[in-house]
């Protein structure tokens, strides 16, 4: 029987000041308006993000912290937005370009969650009381995290300097240059935008009916991750749209992105738990086979057991909250 235990913080890594923020792009509000066209107004978005991108490759080749995070997030910005706006610029046209971030993001993605579950796991010794700590225990996690971590920053440094990456980089700079635009993308901002947004939202909410409905355990961890994904596209599609709908309805995306970022923290934050929890076991295991004493490890895995499913409660109660900032959108 599993007992309760305290579960320690999700801990957070801090950014460097020096980084690149996502506040720090170019304003376009006195641009952009509601009757700005859609694809001018999805256009700006996407070359702030690629600019942004630029500017996070070289934090990122000099190890600053946070850097692989920030390039990661704006990577998915990117490429969400490529997503969520496929009727403004052309899905087809962009079919290969969605595919390139998608890999981008998986290298950038491997160096972060190793980073971020390392973290997890040392945050929550130091959280035990002291005599539950039993062995080498630090030690031995840093033993584990410090070879992946090393593969892995070397993996992203390749890939960089790569064919590939350098591909990827000169089809986003066609795909700005020439942008693949339907005929939707001629129509006012104010009328375009909220419909795409609309999809994503509806997108969210169909996959958060979808966890709710699934079984308890490693079914109902794939459809909250599956959810987590799906509110990150509406929030990115929802503050890449909030530039562009004017003073009321601007105010009513950003308020939505904020609940969508909500939602994704949670989710995230249970993803994060059920991975800690393989993640100390599996440490668990080789800490005995070393003749070590893997108590703490154990420990460990309860805590981050109840954290996930703390996690899980809480998703309902902030679904509903950013569900009811949705409440203006178009209903198809």
């Amino acid at each position: 029987m599993r007992t309760r235990a305290a579960a320690p913080p999700v801990p957070r890594i801090p950014a460097d000041p020096g980084l690149p923020k996502a506040d720090d792009r170019p304003n376009h509000r006195g641009r952009l308006t509601k009757y700005t066209t859609a694809g001018e107004a999805v256009l700006a978005y996407l070359g702030m993000q690629a600019a942004r991108l630029n500017a996070l490759e070289l934090a990122v080749r000099e190890d600053k912290p946070d850097s692989v995070h920030q390039m990661r997030a704006t990577v998915r910005r990117l490429r969400a937005a490529l997503q969520s706006f496929m009727g403004i610029v052309s899905e087809p046209d962009t079919r290969h370009l969605r595919a390139e971030l998608k890999w981008l993001g998986g290298v950038l993605g491997g160096a972060r969650d190793t980073e971020v579950l390392a973290s997890h796991l040392h945050a929550g010794l130091a959280a035990a009381p002291t005599e539950l700590v039993l062995g080498p225990a630090q030690a031995r996690i840093t033993a584990h995290f410090a070879p992946l971590e090393a593969s892995s920053r070397k993996a992203v440094l390749d890939a960089f300097d790569s064919d590939r990456y350098k591909a990827l980089r000169a089809a986003l700079g066609r795909m700005l240059d020439n942008p693949p635009l339907t005929p939707w993308a001629a129509e006012p901002a104010g009328t375009a935008l909220p419909l795409a947004l609309g999809r994503a939202y509806r997108r969210t909410r169909r996959r958060m009916r979808q966890a709710s409905q699934a079984p308890a355990g490693q079914q109902r961890d794939v459809a909250l991750h599956e959810t987590r994904k799906a509110a990150k596209r509406a929030r990115y599609a929802a503050e890449a749209a909030a530039p562009a709908l004017g003073k009321k309805d601007g105010k009513k995306a950003h308020r939505l992105a904020k609940r969508m970022k909500k939602v994704q923290s949670v989710l995230g934050d249970h993803q994060d738990a059920v991975i800690a929890q393989t993640a100390a076991r599996d440490i668990g295991v080789q800490a005995h086979l070393a003749g070590e004493n893997a108590f703490s490890f154990g420990l460990l895995e309860e805590r981050a057991h109840h954290q996930a499913l703390a996690s899980e409660h809480l998703a309902p109660r902030v679904w509903r909250r950013a569900r009811r900032k949705a409440s203006w959108l178009p209903k198809s």
